[in-house]
Protein backbone atom coordinates (compact mmCIF):
# COMPACT_ATOMS: atom_id res chain seq x y z
CA UNK A 1 0.00 0.00 0.00
CA UNK A 2 1.24 3.40 -1.06
CA UNK A 3 1.97 5.79 2.24
CA UNK A 4 -0.27 9.06 2.45
CA UNK A 5 -3.17 9.43 0.41
CA UNK A 6 -3.33 8.80 -3.51
CA UNK A 7 -4.13 12.27 -4.86
CA UNK A 8 -4.37 11.61 -8.36
CA UNK A 9 -7.01 8.46 -7.38
CA UNK A 10 -8.87 10.32 -4.84
CA UNK A 11 -8.94 12.91 -7.76
CA UNK A 12 -10.81 10.99 -10.20
CA UNK A 13 -12.97 8.97 -7.30
CA UNK A 14 -13.81 12.09 -6.42
CA UNK A 15 -15.08 13.55 -9.81
CA UNK A 16 -17.33 10.52 -10.31
CA UNK A 17 -18.65 10.45 -6.93
CA UNK A 18 -20.00 13.65 -7.79
CA UNK A 19 -21.42 13.12 -11.33
CA UNK A 20 -23.40 10.23 -9.88
CA UNK A 21 -24.36 12.26 -6.65
CA UNK A 22 -25.35 15.19 -9.21
CA UNK A 23 -27.23 12.49 -11.57
CA UNK A 24 -29.14 10.99 -8.17
CA UNK A 25 -31.07 13.78 -7.56
CA UNK A 26 -31.85 14.98 -10.92
CA UNK A 27 -33.66 11.60 -11.09
CA UNK A 28 -36.52 12.93 -9.83
CA UNK A 29 -37.24 14.83 -12.64
CA UNK A 30 -36.58 11.65 -15.02
CA UNK A 31 -39.81 10.00 -15.74
CA UNK A 32 -41.39 12.74 -13.04
CA UNK A 33 -43.70 10.60 -10.52
CA UNK A 34 -47.57 11.39 -11.42
CA UNK A 35 -48.33 11.04 -7.42
CA UNK A 36 -47.20 9.93 -4.38
CA UNK A 37 -47.09 6.34 -4.27
CA UNK A 38 -44.99 3.59 -3.53
CA UNK A 39 -45.19 2.59 -6.82
CA UNK A 40 -43.71 5.81 -7.97
CA UNK A 41 -41.19 6.38 -5.73
CA UNK A 42 -40.49 2.98 -4.73
CA UNK A 43 -40.78 1.08 -7.90
CA UNK A 44 -40.24 3.82 -10.82
CA UNK A 45 -43.91 4.05 -11.90
CA UNK A 46 -43.20 0.35 -13.09
CA UNK A 47 -42.37 2.33 -16.40
CA UNK A 48 -38.44 0.92 -16.49
CA UNK A 49 -37.83 -0.61 -20.39
CA UNK A 50 -35.05 -3.52 -21.37
CA UNK A 51 -32.08 -1.72 -21.09
CA UNK A 52 -33.22 0.73 -17.78
CA UNK A 53 -34.40 -2.80 -16.32
CA UNK A 54 -30.91 -4.72 -17.23
CA UNK A 55 -28.40 -2.00 -16.17
CA UNK A 56 -30.87 -1.60 -12.83
CA UNK A 57 -30.89 -5.48 -11.82
CA UNK A 58 -26.99 -5.88 -12.95
CA UNK A 59 -26.21 -2.92 -10.71
CA UNK A 60 -28.27 -4.88 -8.31
CA UNK A 61 -27.11 -7.99 -8.14
CA UNK A 62 -23.53 -7.34 -8.98
CA UNK A 63 -22.46 -5.31 -6.13
CA UNK A 64 -19.32 -4.02 -4.66
CA UNK A 65 -19.15 -6.69 -2.55
CA UNK A 66 -19.32 -8.94 -5.39
CA UNK A 67 -16.29 -6.76 -6.98
CA UNK A 68 -14.54 -7.39 -3.34
CA UNK A 69 -15.71 -10.32 -2.35
CA UNK A 70 -15.74 -13.34 -5.38
CA UNK A 71 -11.96 -12.54 -6.03
CA UNK A 72 -11.16 -12.77 -2.73
CA UNK A 73 -12.59 -15.80 -2.08
CA UNK A 74 -10.67 -16.79 -4.96
CA UNK A 75 -7.37 -15.33 -3.62
CA UNK A 76 -7.97 -16.67 -0.51
CA UNK A 77 -8.96 -20.24 -1.05
CA UNK A 78 -8.61 -21.05 -4.74
CA UNK A 79 -11.44 -21.93 -7.23
CA UNK A 80 -13.96 -23.13 -4.76
CA UNK A 81 -14.75 -19.10 -5.15
CA UNK A 82 -15.57 -19.80 -8.75
CA UNK A 83 -18.88 -21.11 -7.20
CA UNK A 84 -20.20 -17.97 -8.19
CA UNK A 85 -20.23 -18.64 -11.50
CA UNK A 86 -22.14 -21.44 -12.14
CA UNK A 87 -24.93 -20.03 -9.90
CA UNK A 88 -25.28 -17.13 -11.99
CA UNK A 89 -25.28 -19.29 -14.90
CA UNK A 90 -28.34 -21.72 -13.16
CA UNK A 91 -30.27 -18.80 -11.91
CA UNK A 92 -31.18 -17.30 -15.24
CA UNK A 93 -33.21 -20.29 -16.80
CA UNK A 94 -34.89 -20.54 -12.98
CA UNK A 95 -35.87 -17.27 -13.22
CA UNK A 96 -37.28 -17.32 -16.72
CA UNK A 97 -39.63 -19.84 -15.17
CA UNK A 98 -41.30 -18.22 -12.69
CA UNK A 99 -40.77 -13.94 -12.74
CA UNK A 100 -43.10 -12.97 -15.99
CA UNK A 101 -45.95 -14.74 -13.64
CA UNK A 102 -44.91 -13.21 -10.42
CA UNK A 103 -44.35 -9.89 -12.54
CA UNK A 104 -47.84 -10.24 -14.28
CA UNK A 105 -49.76 -11.09 -10.67
CA UNK A 106 -48.24 -8.06 -9.00
CA UNK A 107 -49.11 -5.79 -11.52
CA UNK A 108 -52.49 -6.98 -12.12
CA UNK A 109 -53.33 -6.19 -8.24
CA UNK A 110 -50.75 -3.93 -7.54
CA UNK A 111 -48.44 -5.74 -5.10
CA UNK A 112 -45.08 -3.88 -4.31
CA UNK A 113 -43.16 -6.79 -2.65
CA UNK A 114 -43.12 -10.53 -2.39
CA UNK A 115 -44.85 -10.34 0.93
CA UNK A 116 -48.18 -8.73 -0.59
CA UNK A 117 -48.49 -11.69 -2.91
CA UNK A 118 -48.17 -14.33 -0.57
CA UNK A 119 -50.22 -13.01 1.61
CA UNK A 120 -53.19 -12.68 -1.32
CA UNK A 121 -52.25 -15.69 -2.58
CA UNK A 122 -52.44 -17.62 0.96
CA UNK A 123 -54.90 -15.32 2.77
CA UNK A 124 -52.30 -15.14 5.49
CA UNK A 125 -51.10 -11.96 7.19
CA UNK A 126 -48.63 -14.58 9.57
CA UNK A 127 -47.33 -16.14 6.45
CA UNK A 128 -46.43 -12.91 4.89
CA UNK A 129 -44.99 -11.20 8.39
CA UNK A 130 -42.91 -14.25 8.20
CA UNK A 131 -41.32 -13.37 4.44
CA UNK A 132 -40.90 -9.77 5.31
CA UNK A 133 -39.28 -10.29 8.49
CA UNK A 134 -36.60 -12.60 6.72
CA UNK A 135 -36.13 -10.23 3.97
CA UNK A 136 -35.48 -7.12 6.35
CA UNK A 137 -33.39 -9.27 7.50
CA UNK A 138 -31.32 -11.42 5.06
CA UNK A 139 -31.15 -7.53 3.28
CA UNK A 140 -29.41 -5.51 6.14
CA UNK A 141 -25.94 -6.97 6.00
CA UNK A 142 -26.22 -7.23 2.81
CA UNK A 143 -26.68 -3.40 2.71
CA UNK A 144 -23.64 -3.03 5.46
CA UNK A 145 -21.44 -4.76 2.95
CA UNK A 146 -22.13 -2.19 0.50
CA UNK A 147 -20.17 0.26 2.78
CA UNK A 148 -17.73 -2.00 3.53
CA UNK A 149 -16.85 -2.12 -0.07
CA UNK A 150 -16.36 1.71 -0.16
CA UNK A 151 -14.77 1.77 3.19
CA UNK A 152 -12.14 -1.00 1.52
CA UNK A 153 -11.69 1.68 -1.38
CA UNK A 154 -11.11 4.39 0.73
CA UNK A 155 -8.63 2.58 3.40
CA UNK A 156 -6.47 2.17 -0.32
CA UNK A 157 -6.63 4.90 -1.44
CA UNK A 158 -5.26 6.50 2.00
CA UNK A 159 -8.42 8.75 2.79
CA UNK A 160 -9.14 8.69 6.89
CA UNK A 161 -5.39 8.08 8.20
CA UNK A 162 -4.42 4.92 9.88
CA UNK A 163 -6.15 2.79 12.54
CA UNK A 164 -4.53 4.95 15.54
CA UNK A 165 -6.52 8.30 13.91
CA UNK A 166 -9.45 9.39 15.79
CA UNK A 167 -12.69 7.93 14.84
CA UNK A 168 -14.35 10.51 13.03
CA UNK A 169 -11.83 11.41 11.01
CA UNK A 170 -11.12 8.02 9.90
CA UNK A 171 -14.92 7.56 9.23
CA UNK A 172 -15.44 10.83 7.80
CA UNK A 173 -15.13 9.92 4.44
CA UNK A 174 -17.62 6.72 4.61
CA UNK A 175 -19.94 8.92 6.68
CA UNK A 176 -19.90 11.90 3.80
CA UNK A 177 -20.96 8.84 1.31
CA UNK A 178 -23.76 7.85 3.34
CA UNK A 179 -25.02 10.89 3.32
CA UNK A 180 -25.23 11.80 0.34
CA UNK A 181 -26.47 8.09 -0.45
CA UNK A 182 -29.24 8.85 1.88
CA UNK A 183 -30.08 11.95 0.73
CA UNK A 184 -30.70 11.09 -2.95
CA UNK A 185 -32.43 8.38 -2.30
CA UNK A 186 -35.12 9.98 -0.34
CA UNK A 187 -35.24 12.51 -2.90
CA UNK A 188 -35.84 10.49 -5.92
CA UNK A 189 -36.44 7.05 -5.10
CA UNK A 190 -35.68 4.07 -7.20
CA UNK A 191 -35.58 6.08 -10.44
CA UNK A 192 -31.62 7.19 -8.70
CA UNK A 193 -29.97 3.70 -8.54
CA UNK A 194 -31.78 3.29 -12.20
CA UNK A 195 -30.19 6.49 -13.89
CA UNK A 196 -26.95 5.83 -11.89
CA UNK A 197 -26.51 2.25 -12.87
CA UNK A 198 -25.27 2.95 -16.43
CA UNK A 199 -22.25 4.10 -15.20
CA UNK A 200 -21.76 1.66 -12.95
CA UNK A 201 -22.22 -0.78 -14.99
CA UNK A 202 -20.30 1.15 -17.83
CA UNK A 203 -17.43 1.57 -15.34
CA UNK A 204 -17.21 -1.92 -14.65
CA UNK A 205 -16.72 -3.37 -18.10
CA UNK A 206 -14.65 -0.89 -18.85
CA UNK A 207 -12.39 -1.77 -15.58
CA UNK A 208 -12.37 -5.25 -16.60
CA UNK A 209 -11.87 -5.81 -19.57
CA UNK A 210 -8.35 -3.37 -19.43
CA UNK A 211 -7.84 -5.63 -15.84
CA UNK A 212 -7.39 -8.77 -17.55
CA UNK A 213 -5.45 -7.50 -20.54
CA UNK A 214 -3.57 -5.02 -18.84
CA UNK A 215 -2.28 -6.91 -15.77
CA UNK A 216 -1.10 -10.56 -17.42
CA UNK A 217 0.79 -8.77 -19.80
CA UNK A 218 2.55 -6.80 -16.63
CA UNK A 219 2.85 -10.09 -14.86
CA UNK A 220 4.28 -12.05 -17.63
CA UNK A 221 1.38 -14.09 -18.82
CA UNK A 222 -1.47 -16.24 -17.57
CA UNK A 223 1.13 -19.13 -17.51
CA UNK A 224 2.78 -17.40 -14.74
CA UNK A 225 -0.13 -16.11 -13.35
CA UNK A 226 -1.35 -19.83 -12.66
CA UNK A 227 2.38 -21.46 -11.50
CA UNK A 228 2.51 -18.17 -9.15
CA UNK A 229 -1.09 -18.94 -7.55
CA UNK A 230 -0.64 -22.76 -7.83
CA UNK A 231 2.22 -22.54 -5.55
CA UNK A 232 1.33 -19.96 -2.97
CA UNK A 233 -1.76 -22.44 -2.57
CA UNK A 234 0.19 -25.53 -2.45
CA UNK A 235 1.97 -23.73 0.56
CA UNK A 236 0.46 -25.41 4.18
CA UNK A 237 -1.69 -23.42 6.23
CA UNK A 238 0.41 -23.14 9.83
CA UNK A 239 -3.55 -22.98 11.73
CA UNK A 240 -4.82 -25.96 9.99
CA UNK A 241 -2.04 -28.17 8.87
CA UNK A 242 -3.49 -28.34 5.28
CA UNK A 243 -2.73 -26.29 1.92
CA UNK A 244 -3.97 -22.50 1.60
CA UNK A 245 -6.30 -23.44 -1.39
CA UNK A 246 -5.88 -25.44 -4.88
CA UNK A 247 -6.35 -24.32 -8.26
CA UNK A 248 -8.99 -27.04 -9.21
CA UNK A 249 -11.32 -27.87 -5.46
CA UNK A 250 -10.43 -31.77 -4.31
CA UNK A 251 -13.00 -34.49 -4.62
CA UNK A 252 -13.90 -33.59 -1.12
CA UNK A 253 -15.13 -30.45 -1.64
CA UNK A 254 -17.29 -30.93 -4.76
CA UNK A 255 -20.38 -31.57 -2.54
CA UNK A 256 -19.99 -28.31 -0.71
CA UNK A 257 -19.61 -26.51 -4.57
CA UNK A 258 -22.16 -27.80 -6.05
CA UNK A 259 -24.90 -27.05 -3.23
CA UNK A 260 -23.62 -23.74 -2.42
CA UNK A 261 -23.83 -22.68 -6.21
CA UNK A 262 -27.25 -24.63 -6.76
CA UNK A 263 -28.55 -22.67 -2.96
CA UNK A 264 -27.21 -19.69 -4.09
CA UNK A 265 -28.98 -19.84 -7.43
CA UNK A 266 -32.20 -20.72 -5.74
CA UNK A 267 -31.78 -17.66 -3.18
CA UNK A 268 -30.94 -14.52 -5.15
CA UNK A 269 -33.97 -13.70 -6.66
CA UNK A 270 -35.60 -14.07 -3.42
CA UNK A 271 -33.78 -10.94 -1.57
CA UNK A 272 -36.04 -8.19 -1.44
CA UNK A 273 -34.09 -6.21 -3.83
CA UNK A 274 -34.18 -8.35 -6.95
CA UNK A 275 -37.88 -8.60 -6.76
CA UNK A 276 -38.54 -4.42 -6.35
CA UNK A 277 -35.68 -4.33 -9.54
CA UNK A 278 -38.31 -6.96 -11.50
CA UNK A 279 -41.31 -5.36 -10.46
CA UNK A 280 -39.96 -1.95 -11.71
CA UNK A 281 -40.60 -3.01 -15.57
CA UNK A 282 -42.99 -2.23 -17.33
CA UNK A 283 -44.35 -5.45 -19.41
CA UNK A 284 -43.14 -9.33 -18.77
CA UNK A 285 -41.79 -9.31 -21.74
CA UNK A 286 -39.29 -6.91 -20.68
CA UNK A 287 -38.98 -9.50 -17.76
CA UNK A 288 -38.38 -12.27 -20.06
CA UNK A 289 -36.03 -10.42 -22.67
CA UNK A 290 -33.96 -9.84 -19.41
CA UNK A 291 -33.57 -13.93 -18.50
CA UNK A 292 -31.71 -13.97 -21.83
CA UNK A 293 -29.50 -11.30 -21.73
CA UNK A 294 -28.45 -10.93 -17.81
CA UNK A 295 -26.02 -14.20 -18.42
CA UNK A 296 -23.78 -11.39 -19.64
CA UNK A 297 -22.69 -10.78 -16.45
CA UNK A 298 -22.08 -14.00 -15.53
CA UNK A 299 -19.04 -13.48 -18.82
CA UNK A 300 -18.04 -10.27 -16.55
CA UNK A 301 -18.08 -12.49 -13.56
CA UNK A 302 -15.57 -15.23 -14.28
CA UNK A 303 -13.36 -12.70 -15.80
CA UNK A 304 -13.42 -10.79 -12.72
CA UNK A 305 -13.04 -13.81 -10.16
CA UNK A 306 -9.38 -14.25 -12.45
CA UNK A 307 -7.96 -11.09 -10.21
CA UNK A 308 -7.93 -12.91 -7.28
CA UNK A 309 -5.33 -15.29 -9.02
CA UNK A 310 -3.30 -11.89 -10.67
CA UNK A 311 -3.33 -10.34 -6.69
CA UNK A 312 -1.31 -13.59 -5.65
CA UNK A 313 0.99 -13.05 -8.48
CA UNK A 314 1.68 -9.55 -8.60
CA UNK A 315 2.50 -10.23 -4.71
CA UNK A 316 -0.19 -8.69 -2.61
CA UNK A 317 -0.31 -9.15 0.56
CA UNK A 318 -3.04 -8.27 3.46
CA UNK A 319 -4.31 -9.50 6.38
CA UNK A 320 -8.07 -8.28 5.05
CA UNK A 321 -8.65 -10.37 1.84
CA UNK A 322 -11.82 -7.57 1.06
CA UNK A 323 -8.55 -5.13 0.29
CA UNK A 324 -6.87 -7.42 -1.87
CA UNK A 325 -8.56 -6.25 -5.12
CA UNK A 326 -8.56 -2.86 -4.80
CA UNK A 327 -4.94 -2.97 -3.46
CA UNK A 328 -3.83 -5.18 -6.85
CA UNK A 329 -5.66 -1.92 -9.34
CA UNK A 330 -3.24 0.68 -6.67
CA UNK A 331 -0.15 -1.07 -7.92
CA UNK A 332 -0.71 -2.46 -11.43
CA UNK A 333 -2.94 0.61 -12.57
CA UNK A 334 -1.24 4.19 -13.08
CA UNK A 335 -2.80 6.14 -10.15
CA UNK A 336 -5.40 7.85 -12.77
CA UNK A 337 -6.68 4.13 -14.07
CA UNK A 338 -6.76 2.93 -10.02
CA UNK A 339 -8.96 6.27 -9.50
CA UNK A 340 -11.32 5.27 -12.39
CA UNK A 341 -11.45 1.52 -11.06
CA UNK A 342 -12.35 2.58 -6.89
CA UNK A 343 -14.80 4.47 -8.73
CA UNK A 344 -16.73 1.60 -10.17
CA UNK A 345 -16.38 -0.25 -6.64
CA UNK A 346 -17.44 2.84 -5.06
CA UNK A 347 -20.36 3.54 -7.16
CA UNK A 348 -21.02 -0.35 -7.63
CA UNK A 349 -22.00 0.12 -4.09
CA UNK A 350 -23.79 3.03 -3.97
CA UNK A 351 -26.43 1.27 -6.72
CA UNK A 352 -27.41 -1.60 -5.15
CA UNK A 353 -27.34 -0.20 -1.24
CA UNK A 354 -29.89 2.26 -2.76
CA UNK A 355 -32.11 -0.51 -4.08
CA UNK A 356 -31.72 -2.78 -0.87
CA UNK A 357 -32.83 0.46 1.44
CA UNK A 358 -35.74 0.92 -1.00
CA UNK A 359 -36.53 -2.61 -1.31
CA UNK A 360 -36.16 -3.36 2.71
CA UNK A 361 -38.56 -0.12 3.98
CA UNK A 362 -41.64 -1.06 1.29
CA UNK A 363 -41.49 -4.74 3.32
CA UNK A 364 -41.71 -2.94 6.15
CA UNK A 365 -44.81 -0.20 5.25
CA UNK A 366 -46.56 -2.55 3.36
CA UNK A 367 -46.20 -5.81 5.36
CA UNK A 368 -46.08 -4.58 9.02
CA UNK A 369 -46.96 -1.21 9.18
CA UNK A 370 -50.13 -1.00 7.10
CA UNK A 371 -51.34 -4.69 8.14
CA UNK A 372 -50.02 -4.25 11.86
CA UNK A 373 -50.08 -0.97 12.48
CA UNK A 374 -51.78 1.51 10.11
CA UNK A 375 -54.57 -0.14 8.38
CA UNK A 376 -56.34 2.35 6.79
CA UNK A 377 -53.10 4.38 5.64
CA UNK A 378 -53.35 6.61 2.53
CA UNK A 379 -50.72 5.95 -0.44
CA UNK A 380 -48.94 9.12 0.55
CA UNK A 381 -48.78 8.21 4.09
CA UNK A 382 -47.19 4.79 2.62
CA UNK A 383 -44.70 6.48 0.61
CA UNK A 384 -43.54 9.10 3.52
CA UNK A 385 -43.17 5.95 5.99
CA UNK A 386 -41.43 4.07 3.32
CA UNK A 387 -38.97 7.30 2.91
CA UNK A 388 -37.83 7.43 6.84
CA UNK A 389 -37.90 3.99 6.98
CA UNK A 390 -35.41 3.36 4.14
CA UNK A 391 -32.80 6.14 6.35
CA UNK A 392 -33.13 4.29 9.07
CA UNK A 393 -32.62 1.31 6.96
CA UNK A 394 -29.21 3.08 5.74
CA UNK A 395 -28.46 4.06 9.29
CA UNK A 396 -28.59 0.47 11.05
CA UNK A 397 -26.03 -0.64 8.14
CA UNK A 398 -23.58 1.98 8.82
CA UNK A 399 -23.74 1.76 12.59
CA UNK A 400 -23.42 -2.18 11.99
CA UNK A 401 -20.15 -1.28 9.81
CA UNK A 402 -18.74 1.31 12.04
CA UNK A 403 -19.48 -0.59 15.23
CA UNK A 404 -18.53 -4.61 14.40
CA UNK A 405 -15.99 -6.50 12.87
CA UNK A 406 -16.23 -6.72 9.39
CA UNK A 407 -16.09 -10.37 9.75
CA UNK A 408 -19.20 -10.38 11.98
CA UNK A 409 -20.78 -8.34 8.71
CA UNK A 410 -20.29 -11.22 5.94
CA UNK A 411 -20.99 -13.96 8.84
CA UNK A 412 -24.58 -12.08 8.33
CA UNK A 413 -24.95 -11.95 4.99
CA UNK A 414 -23.68 -16.19 4.65
CA UNK A 415 -26.87 -16.31 7.20
CA UNK A 416 -29.00 -13.82 5.26
CA UNK A 417 -28.27 -16.62 2.00
CA UNK A 418 -29.34 -19.10 3.91
CA UNK A 419 -32.46 -17.22 5.52
CA UNK A 420 -34.05 -15.73 2.50
CA UNK A 421 -33.97 -19.35 0.91
CA UNK A 422 -36.68 -20.32 3.24
CA UNK A 423 -38.94 -17.72 1.45
CA UNK A 424 -38.83 -19.79 -1.76
CA UNK A 425 -42.13 -22.42 -1.06
CA UNK A 426 -43.96 -19.79 -0.28
CA UNK A 427 -43.66 -17.44 -3.12
CA UNK A 428 -42.00 -19.86 -6.61
CA UNK A 429 -44.42 -22.56 -5.30
CA UNK A 430 -47.83 -19.94 -4.63
CA UNK A 431 -46.69 -18.73 -8.11
CA UNK A 432 -47.67 -22.27 -9.45
CA UNK A 433 -50.12 -24.14 -6.95
CA UNK A 434 -52.09 -23.49 -4.06
CA UNK A 435 -51.75 -26.73 -2.61
CA UNK A 436 -49.63 -25.92 -0.06
CA UNK A 437 -51.70 -25.11 3.22
CA UNK A 438 -50.38 -21.88 4.67
CA UNK A 439 -49.74 -22.89 7.75
CA UNK A 440 -47.83 -25.74 6.64
CA UNK A 441 -45.68 -23.00 4.98
CA UNK A 442 -45.44 -20.96 7.74
CA UNK A 443 -44.14 -24.42 9.95
CA UNK A 444 -41.72 -25.41 6.96
CA UNK A 445 -40.19 -21.57 6.98
CA UNK A 446 -39.65 -21.86 10.79
CA UNK A 447 -37.62 -25.29 10.79
CA UNK A 448 -35.19 -24.26 7.77
CA UNK A 449 -35.02 -21.07 9.80
CA UNK A 450 -34.30 -22.39 13.32
CA UNK A 451 -32.15 -25.33 11.71
CA UNK A 452 -30.09 -23.12 9.19
CA UNK A 453 -29.07 -20.46 12.07
CA UNK A 454 -28.07 -23.65 14.20
CA UNK A 455 -25.73 -25.52 11.87
CA UNK A 456 -24.19 -21.88 10.73
CA UNK A 457 -23.57 -21.39 14.87
CA UNK A 458 -21.67 -24.57 15.24
CA UNK A 459 -19.51 -24.22 12.14
CA UNK A 460 -16.12 -23.26 13.05
CA UNK A 461 -13.13 -21.97 11.29
CA UNK A 462 -9.02 -20.89 12.50
CA UNK A 463 -10.32 -17.11 13.01
CA UNK A 464 -13.68 -17.62 15.18
CA UNK A 465 -15.33 -20.41 17.13
CA UNK A 466 -19.15 -20.07 15.57
CA UNK A 467 -20.32 -18.81 12.44
CA UNK A 468 -17.12 -19.70 10.35
CA UNK A 469 -18.65 -20.65 7.06
CA UNK A 470 -21.89 -21.79 5.80
CA UNK A 471 -21.21 -25.38 5.04
CA UNK A 472 -21.86 -28.58 7.24
CA UNK A 473 -22.37 -32.47 7.20
CA UNK A 474 -25.50 -32.87 5.06
CA UNK A 475 -27.76 -35.22 7.87
CA UNK A 476 -27.82 -39.19 6.28
CA UNK A 477 -25.40 -38.73 3.22
CA UNK A 478 -22.13 -37.57 5.07
CA UNK A 479 -21.05 -35.11 2.99
CA UNK A 480 -20.40 -31.30 3.51
CA UNK A 481 -22.51 -29.54 1.72
CA UNK A 482 -24.16 -25.79 1.91
CA UNK A 483 -26.41 -25.26 5.29
CA UNK A 484 -29.07 -23.21 3.15
CA UNK A 485 -29.77 -26.12 1.14
CA UNK A 486 -30.11 -28.49 3.58
CA UNK A 487 -32.14 -26.12 5.62
CA UNK A 488 -34.71 -25.89 2.45
CA UNK A 489 -35.01 -29.52 1.73
CA UNK A 490 -35.70 -29.73 5.51
CA UNK A 491 -38.22 -27.10 5.21
CA UNK A 492 -39.85 -28.68 1.61
CA UNK A 493 -40.12 -31.75 3.38
CA UNK A 494 -41.72 -30.48 6.23
CA UNK A 495 -44.16 -28.28 4.18
CA UNK A 496 -45.04 -31.44 2.20
CA UNK A 497 -45.74 -33.60 5.08
CA UNK A 498 -48.11 -31.08 7.43
CA UNK A 499 -50.03 -29.90 4.24
CA UNK A 500 -51.19 -33.38 3.77
CA UNK A 501 -52.14 -33.63 7.37
CA UNK A 502 -53.75 -30.36 7.43
CA UNK A 503 -56.02 -30.85 4.31
CA UNK A 504 -56.94 -34.29 5.94
CA UNK A 505 -58.06 -32.41 8.62
CA UNK A 506 -59.64 -30.21 6.83
CA UNK A 507 -57.87 -26.77 8.47
CA UNK A 508 -59.07 -23.93 7.30
CA UNK A 509 -57.71 -21.96 4.45
CA UNK A 510 -57.17 -18.62 3.51
CA UNK A 511 -59.37 -16.90 0.68
CA UNK A 512 -57.08 -16.90 -2.60
CA UNK A 513 -57.67 -13.50 -4.19
CA UNK A 514 -55.72 -14.07 -7.36
CA UNK A 515 -57.38 -16.30 -10.28
CA UNK A 516 -55.15 -18.17 -12.93
CA UNK A 517 -55.36 -15.88 -15.64
CA UNK A 518 -53.17 -13.09 -13.38
CA UNK A 519 -50.59 -14.92 -13.77
CA UNK A 520 -50.21 -14.40 -17.76
CA UNK A 521 -51.88 -11.01 -17.47
CA UNK A 522 -49.73 -8.13 -19.31
CA UNK A 523 -49.72 -4.32 -19.08
CA UNK A 524 -51.77 -3.94 -22.11
CA UNK A 525 -54.63 -6.33 -20.85
CA UNK A 526 -57.96 -4.93 -19.81
CA UNK A 527 -58.41 -4.43 -15.57
CA UNK A 528 -54.44 -4.53 -14.90
CA UNK A 529 -53.87 -2.38 -12.27
CA UNK A 530 -57.14 -1.51 -11.95
CA UNK A 531 -58.24 -3.09 -8.52
CA UNK A 532 -55.34 -2.99 -6.34
CA UNK A 533 -56.77 -5.45 -4.16
CA UNK A 534 -54.02 -5.63 -1.57
CA UNK A 535 -55.34 -7.12 1.61
CA UNK A 536 -58.61 -7.81 0.39
CA UNK A 537 -60.54 -11.58 2.19
CA UNK A 538 -56.90 -11.73 3.88
CA UNK A 539 -57.00 -12.66 7.57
Amino acid sequence: MKDGVNGVALGVFVFFFLAVTVMGFLAARWRKAENESLDEWGLGGRSFGTWITWFLLGGDLYTAYTFVAVPAAIYAAGAAGFFAVPYTILVYPLIFTFLPRLWSVSHKHGYVTTSDFVRGRFGSKGLSLAVAVTGILATMPYIALQLVGIQAVLDVMGVGGGENTNWFVKDLPLLIAFGVLAAYTYSSGLRAPALIAFVKDTLIYIVIAVAIIYIPIKLGGFDEIFTKAGEAYATVNPATGKPKGALVPGEAGQWTYATLALGSALALFMYPHSITATLSSKSREVIRRNTTILPLYSLMLGLLALLGFMAIAAGVKVTNGQLAIPQLFETMFPDWFAGVAFAAIGIGALVPAAIMSIAAANLFTRNIYKDFIKRDATPEQETKVSKLVSLLVKVGALVFVLTMDKTVAINFQLLGGIWILQTFPALVGGLFTRWFHRWALLAGWAVGMVYGTAAAYGVASPAQKHFGGSAAEIPGIGEIGYIGLTAFVLNVLVTVVLTFVLKAVNAPEGVDETSPEDYTADAGDAGVRDLPKVGAGAH
